[in-house]
Protein backbone atom coordinates (compact mmCIF):
# COMPACT_ATOMS: atom_id res chain seq x y z
CA UNK A 1 0.00 0.00 0.00
CA UNK A 2 1.54 3.30 -1.46
CA UNK A 3 2.09 5.95 1.67
CA UNK A 4 -0.65 8.47 -0.32
CA UNK A 5 -3.39 5.75 0.06
CA UNK A 6 -2.29 5.04 3.86
CA UNK A 7 -2.64 9.10 4.40
CA UNK A 8 -5.79 9.11 2.20
CA UNK A 9 -7.35 6.51 5.04
CA UNK A 10 -5.95 8.89 7.68
CA UNK A 11 -7.28 12.29 6.81
CA UNK A 12 -10.70 10.32 6.20
CA UNK A 13 -10.63 8.68 9.61
CA UNK A 14 -10.07 11.86 11.36
CA UNK A 15 -12.27 13.81 9.35
CA UNK A 16 -15.37 11.96 10.38
CA UNK A 17 -13.88 12.48 13.89
CA UNK A 18 -14.18 15.83 13.02
CA UNK A 19 -17.66 15.44 11.56
CA UNK A 20 -19.06 14.13 15.17
CA UNK A 21 -16.84 15.96 17.27
CA UNK A 22 -16.61 19.88 16.47
CA UNK A 23 -14.83 20.46 19.44
CA UNK A 24 -11.85 18.57 17.78
CA UNK A 25 -11.97 20.58 14.98
CA UNK A 26 -11.17 23.96 16.75
CA UNK A 27 -8.78 22.43 18.49
CA UNK A 28 -6.62 21.82 15.58
CA UNK A 29 -7.80 23.95 12.72
CA UNK A 30 -5.44 26.78 11.16
CA UNK A 31 -6.16 30.38 13.18
CA UNK A 32 -3.71 32.43 12.06
CA UNK A 33 -3.80 34.45 15.22
CA UNK A 34 -3.52 31.53 17.66
CA UNK A 35 -0.48 29.95 16.06
CA UNK A 36 1.60 33.51 16.30
CA UNK A 37 0.29 35.04 19.47
CA UNK A 38 -0.43 31.75 21.14
CA UNK A 39 2.66 29.69 20.05
CA UNK A 40 0.09 26.95 19.27
CA UNK A 41 2.26 25.62 16.21
CA UNK A 42 1.22 22.35 15.66
CA UNK A 43 -1.74 24.32 13.86
CA UNK A 44 0.10 24.12 10.79
CA UNK A 45 0.13 20.86 10.19
CA UNK A 46 -3.14 19.94 11.90
CA UNK A 47 -5.54 21.64 10.05
CA UNK A 48 -5.29 19.11 6.91
CA UNK A 49 -6.64 16.50 9.11
CA UNK A 50 -10.32 18.08 8.95
CA UNK A 51 -12.43 18.98 6.38
CA UNK A 52 -15.72 21.04 6.48
CA UNK A 53 -18.15 18.79 4.57
CA UNK A 54 -18.43 15.47 2.62
CA UNK A 55 -17.82 17.50 -0.53
CA UNK A 56 -14.78 19.36 0.67
CA UNK A 57 -13.21 15.72 1.94
CA UNK A 58 -14.43 13.40 -1.16
CA UNK A 59 -13.19 16.25 -3.64
CA UNK A 60 -9.67 16.62 -1.73
CA UNK A 61 -9.29 12.99 -1.42
CA UNK A 62 -10.46 11.91 -4.91
CA UNK A 63 -8.33 14.53 -6.48
CA UNK A 64 -5.24 13.19 -4.01
CA UNK A 65 -5.95 9.44 -4.93
CA UNK A 66 -5.74 10.35 -8.62
CA UNK A 67 -2.36 11.81 -8.43
CA UNK A 68 -0.73 10.62 -5.60
CA UNK A 69 0.95 6.81 -6.81
CA UNK A 70 1.75 9.45 -10.25
CA UNK A 71 3.93 11.40 -8.06
CA UNK A 72 5.58 9.10 -6.04
CA UNK A 73 6.33 6.79 -9.63
CA UNK A 74 7.25 10.33 -10.76
CA UNK A 75 10.00 10.92 -7.44
CA UNK A 76 11.30 7.14 -7.95
CA UNK A 77 12.10 8.00 -11.80
CA UNK A 78 14.26 11.14 -10.85
CA UNK A 79 15.30 11.32 -7.14
CA UNK A 80 17.41 9.12 -5.32
CA UNK A 81 15.39 8.63 -2.24
CA UNK A 82 12.81 6.44 -0.86
CA UNK A 83 10.13 8.06 -2.93
CA UNK A 84 7.29 6.81 -0.59
CA UNK A 85 9.03 8.66 2.27
CA UNK A 86 9.63 11.92 0.31
CA UNK A 87 5.69 11.93 -0.73
CA UNK A 88 5.58 11.79 3.18
CA UNK A 89 7.88 14.87 3.49
CA UNK A 90 6.48 16.73 0.59
CA UNK A 91 2.29 16.22 1.95
CA UNK A 92 3.57 17.40 5.73
CA UNK A 93 5.85 20.12 4.27
CA UNK A 94 3.08 21.68 1.98
CA UNK A 95 0.64 21.63 4.31
CA UNK A 96 2.45 24.28 6.30
CA UNK A 97 3.97 26.52 3.62
CA UNK A 98 0.89 26.28 1.64
CA UNK A 99 -0.27 28.71 5.27
CA UNK A 100 2.58 30.49 5.69
CA UNK A 101 1.13 33.74 3.62
CA UNK A 102 -1.95 33.52 4.98
CA UNK A 103 0.04 32.74 8.55
CA UNK A 104 1.46 36.44 8.00
CA UNK A 105 -1.40 38.10 6.55
CA UNK A 106 -4.02 37.16 8.97
CA UNK A 107 -1.98 37.07 11.83
CA UNK A 108 -3.95 39.72 14.10
CA UNK A 109 -7.28 38.05 12.75
CA UNK A 110 -8.62 36.16 15.64
CA UNK A 111 -11.51 35.22 13.49
CA UNK A 112 -9.80 33.81 10.05
CA UNK A 113 -9.75 29.87 10.39
CA UNK A 114 -9.09 27.52 7.80
CA UNK A 115 -9.21 23.22 7.68
CA UNK A 116 -8.15 21.12 5.07
CA UNK A 117 -5.56 19.52 3.11
CA UNK A 118 -6.03 21.17 -0.56
CA UNK A 119 -2.69 23.12 -0.03
CA UNK A 120 -1.11 20.01 -0.49
CA UNK A 121 -3.92 18.54 -3.05
CA UNK A 122 -2.80 21.40 -5.56
CA UNK A 123 1.31 20.66 -4.96
CA UNK A 124 0.47 17.31 -6.19
CA UNK A 125 -1.20 17.97 -9.10
CA UNK A 126 1.31 20.50 -9.81
CA UNK A 127 4.56 18.05 -9.46
CA UNK A 128 2.74 16.24 -12.44
CA UNK A 129 2.77 19.21 -14.17
CA UNK A 130 6.63 19.79 -13.63
CA UNK A 131 7.26 16.17 -14.68
CA UNK A 132 4.34 16.00 -17.81
CA UNK A 133 3.49 19.23 -18.84
CA UNK A 134 0.84 17.87 -21.61
CA UNK A 135 -0.65 15.44 -19.76
CA UNK A 136 -3.79 15.66 -20.24
CA UNK A 137 -6.30 16.59 -16.52
CA UNK A 138 -9.71 16.40 -16.31
CA UNK A 139 -11.34 19.44 -14.91
CA UNK A 140 -15.40 18.29 -14.78
CA UNK A 141 -14.80 15.43 -17.34
CA UNK A 142 -13.21 18.15 -19.80
CA UNK A 143 -8.98 17.13 -20.55
CA UNK A 144 -6.80 20.00 -20.48
CA UNK A 145 -3.49 19.99 -20.77
CA UNK A 146 -2.12 20.09 -17.79
CA UNK A 147 0.10 23.04 -18.15
CA UNK A 148 -3.12 25.12 -19.82
CA UNK A 149 -4.96 23.92 -16.67
CA UNK A 150 -1.91 25.05 -14.21
CA UNK A 151 -1.89 28.64 -15.54
CA UNK A 152 -5.81 29.04 -15.65
CA UNK A 153 -5.61 27.55 -11.76
CA UNK A 154 -2.97 29.81 -10.44
CA UNK A 155 -4.59 33.00 -12.25
CA UNK A 156 -7.85 32.03 -10.85
CA UNK A 157 -6.36 31.67 -7.55
CA UNK A 158 -4.91 34.55 -7.62
CA UNK A 159 -7.73 36.57 -8.25
CA UNK A 160 -9.88 34.81 -5.74
CA UNK A 161 -7.58 35.27 -3.04
CA UNK A 162 -7.82 39.20 -3.93
CA UNK A 163 -11.53 39.28 -3.97
CA UNK A 164 -11.91 37.59 -0.90
CA UNK A 165 -15.38 36.93 -1.51
CA UNK A 166 -15.96 33.05 -0.19
CA UNK A 167 -14.91 30.64 2.51
CA UNK A 168 -12.35 28.96 0.54
CA UNK A 169 -8.46 28.59 1.05
CA UNK A 170 -7.18 30.18 -2.60
CA UNK A 171 -4.31 31.62 -0.61
CA UNK A 172 -2.98 27.91 0.12
CA UNK A 173 -4.68 27.00 -3.16
CA UNK A 174 -1.84 29.41 -4.38
CA UNK A 175 0.84 28.74 -2.96
CA UNK A 176 0.71 24.91 -2.39
CA UNK A 177 0.64 24.73 -6.24
CA UNK A 178 3.72 26.79 -6.08
CA UNK A 179 5.38 24.71 -3.86
CA UNK A 180 4.39 21.12 -5.60
CA UNK A 181 6.15 23.18 -8.21
CA UNK A 182 9.49 23.86 -6.92
CA UNK A 183 9.61 20.75 -3.97
CA UNK A 184 10.83 18.07 -6.55
CA UNK A 185 13.60 20.65 -8.05
CA UNK A 186 15.12 21.00 -4.51
CA UNK A 187 16.27 17.41 -4.91
CA UNK A 188 17.04 17.56 -8.76
CA UNK A 189 17.63 20.84 -10.24
CA UNK A 190 17.41 19.30 -13.77
CA UNK A 191 14.30 18.68 -13.45
CA UNK A 192 14.24 22.28 -14.29
CA UNK A 193 15.17 22.40 -17.58
CA UNK A 194 13.38 18.76 -18.04
CA UNK A 195 10.45 20.62 -17.70
CA UNK A 196 11.35 23.70 -20.21
CA UNK A 197 12.61 21.12 -22.41
CA UNK A 198 9.16 19.28 -22.14
CA UNK A 199 7.51 22.67 -23.12
CA UNK A 200 9.30 23.46 -26.15
CA UNK A 201 9.12 19.44 -27.81
CA UNK A 202 5.52 20.08 -28.10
Amino acid sequence: MSISIIIIIAIVITSIAGFNQPELVERYKFNAYRIVHNKEYYRLLTHGLFHGSWTHLLLNMFVLWSFGDAVIYYFSASIHWNSNLLFLLFFISSLAVSSLYSLIKEKDNPYYSAIGASGAVSGAIFITILYAPYQTIYLYFIPIPGILLGIGYLIYSGMMSKKNIDNIGHDAHFWGAVYGFIFPILFNPALLAHFFSALISF
